[in-house]
């Protein structure tokens, strides 16, 4: 495939002092039309470079690999004066668990967090990238960051990507208009409610949060809900487990983090040693035999050398 040449016009400021005119010492802008080949250009990013032979391998009838499956649950719910969100504590590797206690609730702001699942390192990047765009936000305005604005810069980031930085999130916090909840998937698309569920355990949550959810719920009863959707996702879901981790926000207080609130998978002493006593099975028929072990040792013999 041949890249076709592009014409960009890239402004060029020339400052010219020679000219009669009075105004000579102030500088002309001349448009130059400069012809350059987009593939000659290196460009920051994403790079797609080998999805042509990629193709052209899987129309060979080569099995292409399998896309890893990312495993997660993370929840949101809303009470009286305030929003909680919640997520379970496992990372995968695959088939194997990367890490028993990680930390997916991310802190945006000091009253908005948002619990993050998918890619690891996409999640933990752009939640960091976003906290401080809100903090540079509020120095400028010299205002608090409200829910909405996050939300916008998260979706505006992913949708730029188009999917793929693997970022699902649950946007959450308080400012002087109230308590707020959303939900973020990978392309930007955004989702508001009471209540939200995301990552591979997600069905299992949703189940526990659509029969037990209601109006006006308080403080206790929406950490209570959260915890048990998570409890669910983790006993549901092979690519959760672990803990369950709660941040709570309410309006007019900083959010409050309640890492590893319950730990459903104790790691406890066993109730008896795996070691058996002598003769705890029965012996059919037994030999002996006598192995003698046979050592050479060479010892050298010094050259006789004739002075």
């Amino acid at each position: 495939m041949v890249a076709q040449p592009v014409q960009k016009v890239f402004p060029l400021t020339l400052k010219i002092t020679n000219l009669p005119s009075s105004n000579s010492s102030r500088p002309w802008r001349i448009p130059v039309r400069i012809d350059c080949y987009l593939s000659h250009i290196k460009m920051a990013g994403l790079s797609f470079d080998n999805f042509q032979r990629n193709q052209y391998i899987a129309s060979k009838g080569v099995a292409m690999p399998k896309a890893t499956s990312t495993g997660t649950t993370i929840v949101g719910c809303k009470f009286n004066g305030g929003v909680v969100i919640a997520a379970d504590t496992r990372a995968t590797a695959g088939p194997i668990v990367a890490d028993k206690n990680c930390e997916k609730l991310h802190k945006l702001s000091p009253k908005i967090w948002c619990a993050g699942a998918g890619t690891a390192a996409d999640t933990e990047m752009v939640t960091q990238l976003i906290g401080s765009n809100l903090e540079l936000h509020s120095l400028y305005t010299n205002r608090e960051p409200r829910v909405i604005a996050s939300l916008t810069l998260l979706k505006q980031h992913l949708f730029k990507y188009q999917g793929h930085i693997g970022a699902y999130l649950i946007v959450a916090g308080v400012d002087p208009t109230g308590a707020h909840l959303f939900s973020i998937h990978a392309h930007g698309s955004t989702d508001v409610g009471p209540y939200q569920t995301l990552g591979s355990g997600s069905l299992a949550a949703m189940s526990v949060m659509e029969t037990q959810w209601k109006e006006n719920m308080t403080k206790e009863e929406c950490i209570k809900l959260c915890a048990d959707a998570i409890e669910a996702g983790i006993w549901n879901d092979l690519g959760s487990g672990s803990n369950v981790d709660v941040c709570v926000m309410e309006v007019g207080k900083d959010a409050q983090l309640l890492r590893n609130y319950i730990t459903p998978n104790i790691r406890e002493q066993k109730a008896k040693s795996y070691k058996f006593k002598k003769g705890t099975t029965a012996i059919l028929r037994e030999s002996i035999y006598n192995l003698v072990d046979v050592e050479e040792t060479e010892i050298p013999v010094p050259m006789e050398v004739d002075a």
